[in-house]
């Protein structure tokens, strides 16, 4: 049965004034309210925040609120295209900004909390899990030391967060070491500070949610309620035994639920922090998310959600599509309200205004002050987190240091098909047919691919040297290279499965191996984008009644990403891990004086 920690208390002394533990045995946690300051306080000492307790007090009170989402264990700086941001210019053109790193993200939150006594700082998930070697090498203990350093007050849960299970993510919460690899240092895992929420995730014994399903802030008075939520559909997306044990509720219908036990316990400010999002007109962060009219600016699953969260919900912050947005969505009364997600891997922050009516006390939702700001590098470093880094750095020098291969530029991995996700798909190939010569193809999920391979040094190793931790951060989910049998139908079926199903309202294209090609025409709908009579395999068409040898990794292959072909395949050969395959394919394919240079990505031919 999966590990509880329902009880969780934070051991060590923390801002105080910022954590109350409500009713007997849960943690009260709330929805994010964020709205502008009304005229009637738009003046006065103590309307800001800055008078004492008690008569001095004004009726609205500024909270600032600090969020992000999807940090994914990034302690350095992300490299290449994973550490840089777009920004619109008032003419209109775009530029990129370097953005991203522990010590320059504490450093402006840092910043951004001074003279603020009301602050808030809250995360929606995806913290941990498909991390680089710094932390993934260490099952996410220095990102967890981090966020406690950097004063995280209360964050949801992400599906990432329960790549390695429940067990594991209680003892992030609770602290204990490894159990199989023991202490990494000479002091024992203290665990979160912070509390997780995950008020939609239930162990299947018991129904009961198996972290704290909300929590509450509270300061001088005043008081903001947190509800926490992963996307219903986390087990799809996450390996079957992560997620061995627990059931995970619909997102609306929890939040409406809490929301109702948050205001019998008098908390009428409320935050939802949910791991499920939406996708913005543009890829510029500071995109004007409302210009075309309310909610126009954005689509995808957290449109539907926002609509029909109770209005009793002041804000939404969100996450999971590493799209960065301020947007308004109505919510059921027709009522804007904020709806914010700071993109991925630490590269920004959201500074949300909540005014707190000290009358009510709910948020003054008549207008919203709200913006994403770029966590640049131009900063000093906070002190503290270059210690961390360097001390978990030392630890993982001799594994992550060793060269495995060469390149002669930039791989990418962004596009429909990108030249890394066929470089992986070549090596889980390539890896195949040492296993079994039979093997004929590989496939590829693109959500696996977490980081680009980039041609200049990101230590001591040299421009163009592939280390074992880029390598790492490029494929950080330890899944096995397995083979399978398909028929050539059911090879059909996955390829139209990437753009129909739970994948027809946003795609997961599969990056292909060597010798597969298709057309992919998104002017058609559904399952018909993909173009049966161009499948081929090394120039012939793909028969439906023959079977093909297909390598792909063990999460595609128990059905992951909505493709539940690829899990009816039959004769199952389960191989070594994926970063050992894409390990030994570089090795073997490059050297300092003939590296790999990156793939045309002209396998798949899009109609637009």
């Amino acid at each position: 049965m999966p590990a509880t920690a329902q009880s969780h208390q934070p051991r060590r002394r923390r801002r105080t004034s910022r954590l109350l533990v409500a009713a007997a045995t849960v943690v009260t946690a709330g929805a994010l309210a964020a709205a502008a300051l009304p005229a009637s306080a738009s003046t006065g000492a103590d309307a800001r925040g800055h008078g004492g307790h008690g008569k001095g007090h004004g009726r609205y009170q500024d909270v600032q609120l600090l969020s992000f989402n999807d940090l994914h264990g990034n302690l350095e700086p992300p490299a290449g295209s994973s550490g840089r941001v777009t920004e619109v210019q008032p003419d209109g053109t775009t530029k990129t900004i370097d953005a991203g790193g522990i010590e320059y993200l504490a450093t402006h939150l840092r910043e951004a909390r001074e003279g603020n006594r009301y602050s808030i700082t809250a995360a929606g998930g995806d913290m941990v899990g498909a991390s680089p070697l710094l932390s993934g090498l260490f099952h996410d203990e220095p990102t967890i030391e981090a966020l406690n350093k950097l004063d995280l007050d209360v964050t949801s849960v992400g599906n990432h967060e329960f790549d390695e299970g429940a067990r594991e993510l209680a003892r992030l919460q609770n602290g204990g070491c490894h159990p199989t690899e023991g202490c990494y240092t000479d002091k024992e895992f203290e665990g979160a500070d912070f509390p997780y929420l995950a008020a939609n995730v239930l162990d299947e014994k018991t129904g009961k949610p198996i972290l704290k399903p909300y929590w509450v802030w509270k300061q001088r008075g005043v008081k903001v309620g947190f509800i926490g939520v992963t996307l219903e559909g986390t087990p799809n997306i996450v390996s079957a035994e992560g997620v061995k044990g627990l059931q995970f509720k619909d997102e609306v219908e929890t939040i409406n639920k809490y929301a109702k036990e948050l205001q019998r316990q008098g908390v009428k400010s409320i935050v939802a922090l949910i791991h499920e999002g939406g996708f913005p007109a543009s890829s510029s962060y500071n995109y004007d998310c409302d210009s075309p009219g309310a909610g126009d600016g954005i689509s995808g699953p957290i449109v539907d959600i926002a609509k029909n969260i109770t209005p009793q919900v002041d804000a939404l912050v969100t996450g999971h599509t590493h799209n960065a947005y301020v947007c308004t969505i109505p919510d059921p009364a027709g009522n804007p309200r904020m709806v914010t997600s700071a993109s991925s891997f630490g590269r920004l922050y959201t500074d949300t205004t909540l005014t707190y009516d000290r009358a009510t006390g709910d948020i003054a939702r008549t207008s919203v002050k709200s913006a994403n700001h770029v966590v640049t590098r131009d900063v000093p470093k906070a002190p503290d987190m270059t210690r961390l880094i360097d001390r978990w750095s030392t630890l993982a020098a001799p594994i992550g240091n060793r060269p495995i291969g060469y390149v002669s530029a930039d791989i990418d991995r962004n596009g429909t098909e990108s030249p890394l996700g066929d470089l992986i798909a070549d090596a889980q190939f390539a890896y195949g047919k040492m296993q079994d010569p039979e093997t004929d193809l590989a496939l590829m999920n693109p959500g696996g691919i977490r980081a680009p391979l980039t041609y200049a040094a990101s230590g001591a190793e040299g421009d163009g040297v592939v280390t074992y931790a880029e390598g790492f951060t490029v494929q950080p989910f330890a899944n096995t290279v397995n083979l399978r049998d398909y028929t050539g139908a059911q090879l059909i079926q996955v390829l139209k499965e990437q753009v129909s199903g739970p994948n027809e309202a946003s795609p997961k294209i599969l990056q292909i191996s060597s010798g597969l090609t298709y057309t992919l025409d998104l002017t058609k709908s559904g399952a018909d984008r993909v173009v049966t009579d161009s499948i081929r395999l090394n120039g012939a068409p793909i028969d439906p009644t023959a079977t093909y040898r297909v390598a792909s990794n063990s999460f595609l292959a128990g059905g992951g990403d909505g493709f539940t072909t690829l899990g009816e395949g039959t004769n199952e050969l389960v191989g070594a891990d994926d970063l050992a395959a894409f390990e030994q394919y570089l090795t073997a394919n490059s050297s300092a004086t003939d590296p790999i240079t990156p793939p045309a990505a002209d396998r798949i031919t899009v109609v637009q």
